[in-house]
C-alpha cells in the first residue's frame, strides 16, 4: 500500500507539471536584460606577465627567555597546524674535534639516539613510532643538535623522550662498535665517489690539515677507528651544558607553556664553564694551485674551484647572495647556462658561499664528462672573471626578484622556520634578521655586486681540485697552464686505515 501511494503521488505531480507546460504562457514583467558578455583584451602569450612588487616577509611572533641555569629559549608561534618542531642547539661542533680524531663531534651526536641510561636504541625508535614523532641528532661545524618533530597533542610524551635523548646518553660500547662499523663502511664507499673525494680534498687544499675546516666532519677511516668511548663521553660532558645551548621551539605553542615545560625538563641540567674553542686563522690566498686526484677509469671529472669566503656575520650577506645567484646560485645562473645549456658538459654547475662562525669556503662546482675537462675549465675561468665586471641592470633585477619571491617558501612549515632560524641562533645573528630581508635585497646595486665579486672571487688566486682519470685529462689541463699542478692519489685523501 505504501509503495502504490508513492507512485500515485508521483503521477499526480507529473500531470500537474505537464498541464503547466501546455497552459497559456506566463507573462513576466520588469525582467532585466541579459548582461552583455565581457570581451577581454587578447593576451599576448609571447610576453611574460609583469610581476607585482614583492610582498614584505611577515614572520610569526617570537619570544626569547633564559632559564636560571643559562639555557636560552626561543619560541616562535605558528598556529596554522597542531605541530611543533623543537631543536636543542649546542653551540659546539666539529671545530672542537681533538687533534687526530676528526669525526668525534659527529660520532658523539650520532650516538645520542642509540641508547640512554633508561632506554635502548630500539625502545627509542619504538616509542617515537608509537607517538608518531621524529627524534634525531646531528652535528655541524659549530653546533650539535637534537631535534624533535611532533603533533601538539603528543608534546608531553614527545618532550620526555627528547629530553632523555639529549641529557642522558649511555654511549654503550656495543652500540658504539655497531655505529662505528656503519660509519667506516660509509667512509670506504667514498673511495669510489668522485664528488665526495673532491669535497674532502678541496677543504684540505684550501685550509690545510691543521685548520678545523680542512678536516672532514665525519672523520677519516683512520680517525674514526681511533675514537674511543671515553673521547665521546669527554666531548659530551665538556660542551653539553645549558649555558652553551639554546632551545628553539616553533609551532602551535605558547611561550609561557614552553617555559614551564622547559623548567620541568631542563631545570636541573647543570651549567658549567665551557672552554672556548680556539679560532684558527685561515691561510692567506696564494697563487692558483690545481690538485689533480687520479681516479682511473672515471667517466666524469669532479670540479671544485674557489677560495676562502666570509663568515655568517658578514655585512655583505645580501650583496653576496645576489652576486652568487647571478654566478651560480640558480638554474638560470651563468655557470648553469654556460656549462649545461650552451655546451652540454654537465647536468649542473653551481656556486655558493658556506658561511660559518669563521670565513667558510666559496666554491664553484660541477661534474663534467671526462673528455671535456679542459674545455669546462676554460668556461669556469671565463665566468669567474666575468662576474667581476658590472652586471647588466636586467640581470641584477632578475636575481633580486628571484631571491625576494623565494623567501616566503622558506618559512612555510614549522620545520622550515626552525631550519632558517637555527643559523641565527648558532652564530648570534639578531633574530629579526629576516624582517627587512626583502628591502635589503632590493637595495643591492650594481656597484655592490661588483665590489663583493672583486673582493671574494679572485680568479688569479684559486684553489682548484679536479678528480678524474689522470691519463685522459692531465695533458689538456697542463696545456692550459693553470698554475702549479699537484698530483694526489685517492687513498691520500680518504685516509684509509693502515694495515696492521
Amino acid at each position: 500500500m505504501r509503495t502504490s501511494h508513492r507512485y500515485s503521488s508521483l503521477a499526480a505531480l507529473a500531470a500537474l507539471s505537464l498541464a503547466a507546460c501546455s497552459g497559456p504562457p506566463v507573462v513576466t514583467t520588469n525582467v532585466p536584460a541579459a548582461p552583455k558578455p565581457v570581451v577581454s583584451a587578447p593576451v599576448d602569450l609571447t610576453v611574460p606577465p609583469t610581476l607585482a612588487a614583492p610582498p614584505a616577509l611577515r614572520l610569526p611572533p617570537m619570544t626569547t627567555r633564559t632559564l636560571p641555569n643559562g639555557l636560552k629559549l626561543v619560541v616562535i608561534e605558528q598556529h596554522e597546524l597542531p605541530l611543533v618542531d623543537v631543536v636543542l642547539d649546542v653551540r659546539t661542533g666539529g671545530e672542537a674535534d681533538p687533534a687526530g680524531k676528526a669525526g668525534t663531534a659527529s660520532l658523539a651526536a650520532g650516538m645520542l639516539t642509540e641508547g640512554t641510561t633508561s632506554r635502548t636504541a630500539l625502545q627509542i625508535a619504538d616509542q617515537a613510532a608509537y607517538l608518531g614523532v621524529r627524534v634525531g641528532a646531528g652535528s655541524g661545524w659549530e653546533q650539535s643538535t637534537v631535534s624533535l618533530h611532533a603533533p601538539t597533542a603528543q608534546l608531553d610524551s614527545a618532550l620526555a623522550l627528547f629530553t632523555d635523548v639529549a641529557l642522558h646518553p649511555a654511549f654503550n660500547s656495543p652500540d658504539l662498535e655497531r655505529v662505528r662499523k656503519v660509519r667506516l663502511t660509509a667512509l670506504q664507499q667514498i673511495r669510489d665517489r668522485g664528488p665526495a673525494i673532491a669535497d674532502r680534498a678541496y677543504a684540505t687544499a684550501l685550509y690545510g690539515e691543521q685548520h678545523p675546516y680542512g678536516r672532514p666532519l665525519s672523520g677519516s677511516e683512520a680517525s674514526v677507528a681511533d675514537i674511543t668511548r671515553d673521547d665521546l663521553v669527554k666531548f659530551y660532558t665538556t660542551y653539553f651544558h645549558p649555558n652553551n645551548a639554546t632551545l628553539l621551539v616553533v609551532g602551535d605553542v605558547r611561550p609561557d607553556d614552553i617555559e614551564r615545560r622547559a623548567l620541568a625538563l631542563f631545570g636541573n641540567w647543570t651549567r658549567a664553564d665551557v672552554p672556548t674553542v680556539v679560532e684558527n686563522t685561515a691561510p692567506a690566498p696564494k697563487a692558483t694551485t690545481l690538485v689533480l686526484i687520479d681516479k682511473p677509469g672515471a667517466a666524469q671529472s669532479s670540479f671544485r674551484l674557489g677560495g676562502i669566503g666570509v663568515p655568517r656575520s658578514t655585512d655583505d650577506y645580501f650583496a653576496i647572495q645576489v652576486m652568487n645567484t647571478i654566478l651560480g646560485g640558480s638554474f638560470t645562473s651563468r655557470l648553469m647556462q654556460n656549462l649545461r645549456e650552451t655546451h652540454g658538459y654537465t647536468y649542473g654547475a653551481q656556486s655558493g658561499f658556506s658561511m660559518r662562525r669563521s670565513a667558510g669556503p666559496f666554491t664553484a662546482s660541477a661534474e663534467v664528462v671526462s673528455a671535456k675537462t679542459d674545455s669546462a675549465f676554460i668556461e669556469f675561468m671565463k665566468e669567474l672573471r666575468a662576474i667581476r665586471d658590472t652586471v647588466p641592470a636586467d640581470e641584477l633585477a632578475k636575481a633580486k626578484r628571484y631571491l625576494q619571491l623565494g623567501l616566503p617558501q622558506d618559512f612555510e612549515t614549522t620545520g622550515s622556520i626552525a631550519y632558517q632560524m637555527l643559523p641565527l641562533v648558532t652564530y648570534g645573528i639578531p633574530l629579526d634578521f629576516y624582517d627587512t630581508a626583502v628591502q635589503k635585497i632590493g637595495a643591492v646595486t650594481q656597484a655592490d655586486v661588483q665590489r663583493v665579486a672583486r673582493e671574494y672571487v679572485n680568479p688569479d688566486r684559486l684553489t682548484i681540485v679536479i678528480v678524474g682519470d689522470r691519463k685522459l685529462i692531465e695533458p689538456g689541463l697542463r696545456a692550459l697552464n693553470p698554475g702549479e699542478i699537484v698530483i694526489r692519489d685517492v687513498k691520500d685523501v680518504i685516509g684509509a686505515v693502515p694495515v696492521k
